[in-house]
């Protein structure tokens, strides 16, 4: 227990004291006063903590409540993401004051290091800080000691982007004596002749635009800041020339995807500026991918975007031309007029898809807790739980897996399908999420008999998604052939990702080639799967 004795020491008479118990008093005094300060430090530490504290958990709340609650109050993909950063920023900061309030005053308890050696990446250039004692003389008097060993830790450093300029100087040379004769190297070949950009700096442009979704005004106000004045026109300018130069290879790209027997397709709506009335217009992107990677096909995974005016079924079928096979999408009417048969050999087969069935009831079940919509969201789980034993395994481990153990689950929902129809109104929010499921039954059918087929469309769901970041940060896009452009770029960008390649390196490397004159019977050299960083193409 610590008394309070201010007021007693405040009509204390010091001088009556002797000197030796004046002195033993007053340093008993400033132990007071210390211990007081001390009391007051904690008392102040823990009411930061008590409000971190309560900031961090509220944060979980709302992060729980974005993952789990219902779906008219979660958020999306990229809200959910900055507040998982806010979430780690706390806890960060947490941990930091805790550390800070274990470090007694004038002493070295620093908190356990942290060693990194190994997980940086070993491409990244080394800068070593040898930091050595004041002075190795041994205090014996030995002389100089012997260096045994050292202590290596490495921190993750950067500098900021730094503009530079390329001078090119071509000497001329001249004969003295034959007047007439000059000589020059040619000038080197630029994808832009005359302007400013080198090819790298139009590939940063357009990985920044539409890889990490940086629109070209942001770009323009971060040049800024280095002195280089760009305006965003000028910017729009190189964009739309690269998507020029990079059109046939967009083009190869789609060819060899539509070679494929097995394919995804989805749409996702693309604003553009319509002039004329003021205000925007509903253009769509559509989305054609390819992903073999669940039963580890030989094809590497791809995509290609189209733009089109619309969502009718008639742009699909145009983009299609020439594709046959299965073609996995979701439960939009304009894909139907694919299997007519007036497309004579190109009539397709149409998986549909186990997700939005899913998430149609799962609607049903969040707004109203339906037993009946709750009892088949667990009939289609077990069917996902299949999937997941089976994914990456060959397409004839999955269809084998697929008839003995998922056929009877699917067998059992149809007829369970059936049941409820009959007994729930069609009108009814209910009925028609069942009808939705009904119409599309035959389609998603369709993976039982096919084990490269998937249960769903999210390999070109989360190709979608990109897409979805640039519009918000971009609001739309200002003409169509500004998204003709959009769909170009994003192609060739989402694919080197999904590659696991560097998208900036790969379209550096692809506009000098094609700068170069790279020629047109050797375009598959410039795709993405093909890139290779050490090699110059």
């Amino acid at each position: 227990m610590i008394c309070d004795v201010s007021d007693p020491i405040a009509t204390l008479d010091l001088t009556a004291l002797p000197e030796q118990a004046r002195a033993a008093f007053l340093a008993q005094q400033a132990m007071l006063d210390a211990l007081r300060e001390d009391i007051a430090r904690i008392a102040e530490d823990n009411a930061e903590l008590a409000a971190s504290n309560t900031r961090l958990a509220h944060l979980v709340d709302e992060f729980r409540q974005a993952l789990y609650g219902k779906k008219s109050e979660k958020l999306d993909p990229a809200q959910r993401d900055l507040l998982f950063e806010d979430l780690k920023v706390a806890i960060a900061d947490t941990e930091a004051r805790k550390e800070a309030r274990a470090k007694a005053p004038n002493t070295d308890n620093r908190p356990k290091a942290k060693r990194n050696i190994g997980r940086l990446p070993q491409h990244l250039p080394r800068i070593e800080n040898l930091i050595e004692p004041a002075d190795i003389t041994c205090p014996c008097g030995c002389g100089p000691m012997t260096r045994i060993g050292e202590d290596r830790t490495e921190r993750l450093d950067i500098t900021p982007a730094q503009f530079r300029v390329i001078a090119t100087v071509r000497p001329k040379y001249a004969c003295r004596t034959c007047a007439d004769t000059v000589v020059q190297a040619p000038a080197p070949a630029h994808l832009i002749e005359g302007a400013l950009p080198t090819e790298a700096l139009i590939a940063h442009v357009l990985t920044a635009k539409f890889g990490d979704h940086c629109p070209l005004y942001r770009q323009a106000q971060i040049y800024q800041r280095s002195g280089v004045e760009l305006d965003r026109s000028t910017l729009a300018g190189w964009v739309g020339r690269a998507s020029f130069h990079l059109a046939p290879v967009v083009d190869r790209l789609a060819t060899h995807l539509k070679r494929s027997t097995i394919l995804f397709m989805d749409e996702t709506r693309a604003p553009v500026l319509d002039p004329g009335r003021g205000r925007t217009k509903s253009g769509y992107l559509w989305a054609l991918a390819r992903d073999q990677r669940g039963w580890g096909g030989a094809d590497p995974p791809g995509v290609v975007y189209f733009y089109a005016e619309g969502r009718g079924g008639a742009h699909g079928e145009r983009f299609l031309d020439g594709f046959r096979g299965t073609l996995q999408v979701d439960g939009y009417a304009g894909y139907s007029r694919l299997t007519r048969t007036a497309r004579g050999n190109d009539v397709l087969t149409l998986a549909h898809c186990w997700s939005h069935a899913r998430r149609k009831l799962k609607e049903n079940f969040d707004a109203s807790g339906s037993p009946i919509a709750e009892a088949g969201l667990k009939q289609i789980a077990e069917m996902y739980h299949v999937e997941a034993m089976i994914r990456g395994r060959s397409a004839e481990e999955r269809l084998s897996v697929r008839q003995e153990m998922t056929a009877p689950l699917v067998i059992a929902f149809g007829v369970w399908l059936a049941e409820k129809r009959a007994r729930v109104s069609a009108k009814s929010r209910l009925g028609e999420k069942l009808t939705y499921i009904a119409n599309h039954w035959q389609g998603l059918q369709v993976f039982l008999s096919d084990g490269r087929v998937e249960m769903d469309t999210n390999p070109v769901e989360n190709r979608i998604r990109p897409l979805a970041l640039t519009r918000k940060n971009a609001l739309f896009a200002g003409h169509d052939e500004g998204a003709h452009a959009w769909a170009r770029i994003a192609s060739l960008i989402e694919t080197a990702k999904i590659n696991g390649v560097d998208p900036f390196a790969y379209l550096k490397t692809v506009l000098e080639a094609l700068a170069n004159g790279h020629k047109h019977s050797r375009l598959d050299d410039l795709l993405p799967w093909a890139f290779k960083p050490t090699s110059s193409l």
